[in-house]
């Protein structure tokens, strides 16, 4: 995709002076757009998110309908949350929003310009003490309190929208329970705004700072959700998930920053009976994503021992 008239008219009416290039950054999921970085005249950059959903034929889709539910959800999160999002939980400042029939356009904040231009593969200890640092600011900040317009469950695995994915997985303890795990995480009494796709590869890193991007499964759910996620998903997950306490120690230690003392003792017991069943959620969703990578977890034995302690 390239950028077409009516996309540059508008880029250069949000922005107040001439394109002068845009080139792609990548293309979406299931080629539902592309993100492009424009440049003006002047050498001012920004991100263009331009959503232009496939037709659907035949029956209903799941997939898409979640897919187009999402990228509603982002355009709430940009007008609602993001101007609430400060230094600790960065995230790129939207220039111009615009929903139409046929699909979004976000005009975003070029994060890269503003110095958070690293990305990393794995998480070392300074990345992961600094994502930590931004989950626990979000969901500091938005304790009690999510945004019009987000996902009423937020991470995008929530139990509710994968029907397909339950029916694929392995009778068991973890598919047995699947419908508890995901009413006591709702039900929870201390919830708050979660990331939703808290995953290494959503996050922009400068000199000893972090920013995030991805906001398309930003709802409802207790921060651990975002936690235990986060953990899974580098490289180095498996050494993470074989003991998160370090990890979960620098998440509630930076989380008591944002709370009033007395709330955030009772904050950090709920989520941290909560935590095996957040990392049971999502491995749920993967038993029936990836059923085979889900049979060599060497960790299914530790987390099914775990779970029918919490359950």
């Amino acid at each position: 995709m390239s950028l077409g008239p009516e996309d540059r008219a508008w880029v250069e009416a949000a922005l107040g002076e001439p394109v002068r290039g845009a080139r792609s950054v990548q293309s979406l999921w299931g080629g539902y757009g592309e993100l492009l970085r424009v440049t003006t005249r002047s050498g001012r950059a920004a991100i263009l998110k331009h959503i232009a959903p496939p037709p659907v034929r035949g029956r209903a889709d799941r997939g898409h309908d979640r897919k187009l539910r999402s990228y509603r959800a982002e355009m709430a999160f940009y007008r609602h949350a993001a101007p609430r999002c400060r230094l600790d939980c960065r995230v790129p400042q939207p220039l111009a929003l615009e929903e139409k029939p046929e699909g979004w356009r976000f005009l975003l904040e070029d994060l890269d310009a503003a110095g958070y231009g690293q990305r990393r593969g794995t998480l070392g200890q300074a990345e992961l003490e600094l994502c930590l640092g931004w989950l626990a600011a979000l969901h500091g900040t938005f304790l009690g309190a999510v945004p019009e317009g987000l996902w009423k469950q937020g991470t995008y695995w929530h139990l509710a929208t994968r029907p397909d994915e339950l029916a694929a997985m392995p009778a068991g303890p973890l598919k047995d329970a699947a419908a508890e795990i995901d009413g006591r995480l709702r039900k929870a009494r201390f919830r708050t705004t979660l990331h939703g796709d808290a995953k290494l590869e959503n996050f922009c890193f400068g000199r000893g700072r972090v920013a995030a991007v991805d906001f398309q499964y930003a709802g409802a759910g207790v921060g651990v959700q975002d936690v235990a996620y986060l953990l899974a998903s580098g490289a180095n997950g498996d050494a993470l998930e074989a003991d998160p306490e370090p990890a979960l120690q620098v998440y509630f230690r930076q989380l008591r920053r944002w709370l009033p003392e007395e709330v955030a003792a009772e904050v950090e017991a709920e989520w941290r009976e909560l935590y095996v069943l957040a990392w049971a959620d999502f491995y749920r969703f993967w038993a029936g994503w990836a059923p085979g990578p889900w049979a060599r977890y060497r960790h299914a034995g530790r987390l099914l021992k775990a779970l029918s302690t919490a359950l």
